[in-house]
């Protein structure tokens, strides 16, 4: 007997979600709202689809991404023709090696397991583009393109539990129609719908919100040609200066992207930044970046993208152990949405389609496919979503301060931060096992925090710390960038507008 599986929306988690549960005996119907990626004769795909494609579902599709390498090793263990594509289309392997810092890379001996640390790196619409295509091609696939889902077919359980039968649609011609099917998986991301049509049928999934407290702007850039990218420096192309944040994104095919992310409580800078004559002097003031914007080395290709409202939000689909319906998953941003900052959204998607993978193959009651599928993920998600509402806690707080005037810092606050420059960073930059534990949880090969239990990791860092700024000088990396203030007078920007204004609000 066929098993009919809908996925509602064909973005990554989408993608990933039928690639997972593809196997014979299985119908699966991912429904797209959006129109299919245009081709072109006298262009790459992977360039017009980045120009062309229109995206409404993936408000960001033109934003900074990397593809971490738990998500690496999936693609690259179960589906290899996939990996081969992907490269084929110039996406490219940024390797261990490639992270170290300078005076860990000088004396690198290759270990075994370094290869599974190694991570993707292109365009978002390249990644999608071509994963899209594949997953097209897979036998018991079909991909409706220009179709909405309306709604959701139902029937209730003897205990009055909820059950998805199916879904409605209407289709690219503007017909309605009813789709019967057995799992209704909902990959519809942060637009999802699926939360106001349960609404209506007495089921409530809302979950609370976190704020992240920082505001996402993205502009791309493409090497001219005979250029290539910067040589690595000891000026950091990533960091933090606490009213900012910054990184650049290696893409395909000569391309690569800056993000900078601002705090939500400067104002002045997040109006300022979406010009892009003020992103990229805001970069030129970075000693990491102002490589990367020289004009005889790359010309930008796009705008500057800005992307807000950013909040983080774990949906709870057993609430007091009970299932809130069944028959239906959220997968992705529609189940666990978390600050595009830290990179794992497309890696969470890919880890919760193996759970549900699991989970389908493993039993056949609906209540304990529902249970086996938040088990696996509870077990292989939580502890990195768990990091990061801390992280973002402790930059909410840390941008706050930095606008008022005449602060002081806790006994506590000047240990914690003397504790991560001159102790954990310090270790970090030194021992090449350390590092390894530390990129094994970044990259969610391990739980991102179990390194730090390890009582050797503890042993080392306290030596770091106990040799003093004195003796440990060599390997402090430089300033990542100006002060605020400076930047700000770079910029031509009032320093004291959202301070006044903070001072007002409180």
């Amino acid at each position: 007997m066929t098993q009919t599986i809908a996925i509602i929306g064909a973005g990554i988690a989408g993608l990933a979600t039928g690639l997972a549960l593809q196997q014979e005996g299985r119908e699966i119907i991912l429904i797209d709202k959006d129109a299919p990626p245009p081709t072109s004769p006298d262009q790459s795909d992977a360039d017009f689809a980045f120009k062309e494609w229109q995206r409404k579902g993936v408000t960001h599709l033109r934003h900074s991404h990397a593809f971490l390498a738990r998500l690496y090793k999936i693609i690259r263990d179960d589906y290899p023709d996939l990996l081969t594509a992907l490269l084929n289309a110039g996406c490219r392997e940024l390797t261990f090696e490639d992270m170290l810092p300078p005076a860990l890379a000088k004396n690198y001996v290759p270990d075994s397991e370094d290869k599974d640390f190694t991570i993707l790196s292109s365009r978002r619409s390249t990644f999608e583009y071509v994963i899209r295509k594949f997953v097209e091609a897979q036998p018991g696939i079909t991909l409706l393109t220009n179709t909405q889902v309306t709604g959701l077919g139902s029937t209730r359980t003897p205990d009055g539990t909820l059950m998805l039968t199916g879904i409605d649609i209407k289709t690219a011609n503007g017909e309605n129609d009813h789709i019967a099917t057995d799992i209704v998986v909902d990959a519809g991301g942060r637009l999802s719908f699926a939360e106001k049509w349960l609404e209506t049928k007495g089921v409530d999934i809302t979950a609370p919100e976190a704020p992240t407290g920082i505001i996402y702007y993205t502009r791309h850039y493409r090497l001219r040609p005979g250029q290539s990218e910067p040589q690595r420096s000891e000026a950091p192309a990533t960091g933090d200066l606490g009213y900012l944040k910054f990184g650049i994104f290696p893409a395909d095919n000569d391309h690569y992207s800056i993000t900078l992310a601002v705090s939500e409580e400067e104002e002045e800078l997040r109006k300022a930044v979406v010009d892009p004559d003020v992103f990229d002097a805001t970069c030129a003031a970075i000693p990491g970046l102002k490589p990367w914007i020289d004009a005889s080395r790359a010309e930008s290709v796009s705008r500057v993208f800005g992307m807000g409202k950013l909040f983080t939000r774990w949906r709870e689909l057993l609430p007091d152990g009970k299932p809130a319906l069944l028959n239906f998953y959220p997968i992705g941003d529609a189940y666990i949405r978390t600050n595009p900052l830290y990179g794992r959204g497309c890696s969470f998607a890919f880890v919760e389609a193996e759970g549900l993978k699991q989970a389908l193959n493993t039993h056949t009651d609906p209540a304990a496919r529902l249970a086996a599928y938040v088990k696996y993920v509870e077990k292989e998600v939580r502890p990195y979503y768990t990091t990061m509402l801390k992280q973002d806690a402790q930059g909410i707080k840390a941008s706050k301060a930095l606008l008022t005037p005449n602060r002081k810092r806790s006994l506590r606050a000047k240990i914690t931060k003397s504790f991560i420059e001159d102790a954990l960073m310090i270790a970090l930059r030194s021992d090449i096992t350390l590092f390894r534990n530390f990129v094994r949880g970044f990259q969610m090969i391990a739980p991102s925090d179990q390194w730090l239990k390890n009582r050797r990791a503890v042993v080392k860092i306290a030596l770091a710390w106990l040799r003093g700024k004195r003796r440990n000088a060599a390997l402090y990396p430089p300033t990542p960038g100006p002060k605020r203030a400076e930047m700000f007078r770079r910029l031509a920007l009032s320093a004291e507008a959202d301070i006044n204004r903070l001072a007002t609000d409180t």
